[in-house]
């Protein structure tokens, strides 16, 4: 197989059962427990109106502008998929619009994942399949190729392997690798059980404060003036 354009359909996905249950946790708990390291980076920002992004990974690489592999992408999607897209960080022209976003809905993707633009903001905007983009232009892509779908690519920071879970919310986008799984699930519930009793002794105000003059004065910060 030529390198650059070749199309492999078949991969591992990660098991349903995690694609449900980080479905339920915050990115952003996601991060932390991932050493906040791996990550969609703030340019990836929801385009969607509502809606949490979670499902395995098909991947795609194509020419900045370019959007004939994402096409061939949408054709081939299993029910549940979140389609990735590198498409080189550029946004002169946008990968896709309202009437490739109905067609995917129509096929049952879960989402997109696009290191590129969009067009038709508003029409994607009032649905809620969940689409990451890094902008908008009302230039049109081209078709012409090269690509691949199916292989390693990598987005601001994240390496995505085929098959891998995407989790999206309102903060953003992360890449949980598939071997993973299990792992960060763990640590991932475990961060979100924490937060939760500090969020309740925050309401209940038995939250205590302290560590933050400790660190202060650890830090050989000085205090000037009443009450200092």
């Amino acid at each position: 197989m030529p390198i650059g354009f070749r199309v492999k359909s078949d991969m591992e996905r990660v098991d349903p059962s995690y694609i449900e249950a980080f479905r339920a946790l915050p990115v952003a708990n996601v991060s932390d427990s991932m050493s906040r390291l791996v990550a969609g980076g703030d340019r990836l920002r929801p385009m969607h109106g509502g809606g949490v992004l979670s499902g395995p990974a098909l991947t795609v690489k194509t020419c900045p502008g370019d959007n004939l592999m994402l096409h061939k992408a949408i054709d081939i999607a299993s029910p549940g998929d979140v389609i990735v897209v590198d498409a080189g960080g550029d946004t002169t022209n946008a990968l896709m619009g309202e009437l490739m976003l109905a067609h995917a809905v129509k096929r049952g993707v879960a989402g997109f994942v696009l290191n590129g633009a969009i067009r038709d903001a508003e029409a994607i905007r009032a649905q809620d399949l969940p689409l990451y983009a890094i902008g908008v232009t009302h230039r049109g892509p081209y078709r012409t190729g090269p690509g691949e779908i199916g292989f390693q690519i990598s987005i601001a920071g994240m390496v995505i392997n085929p098959g891998d879970l995407i989790l999206g919310d309102f903060d953003g986008v992360v890449c949980i690798p598939r071997a993973d799984a299990d792992t960060v699930l763990k640590a991932t519930r475990a961060k979100h059980e924490a937060e939760a009793k500090q969020m309740n002794a925050t309401v209940l105000g038995e939250i205590d404060r302290s560590w933050v003059d400790r660190e202060l004065q650890r830090l050989g910060c000085s205090f000037v003036g009443e009450g200092a």
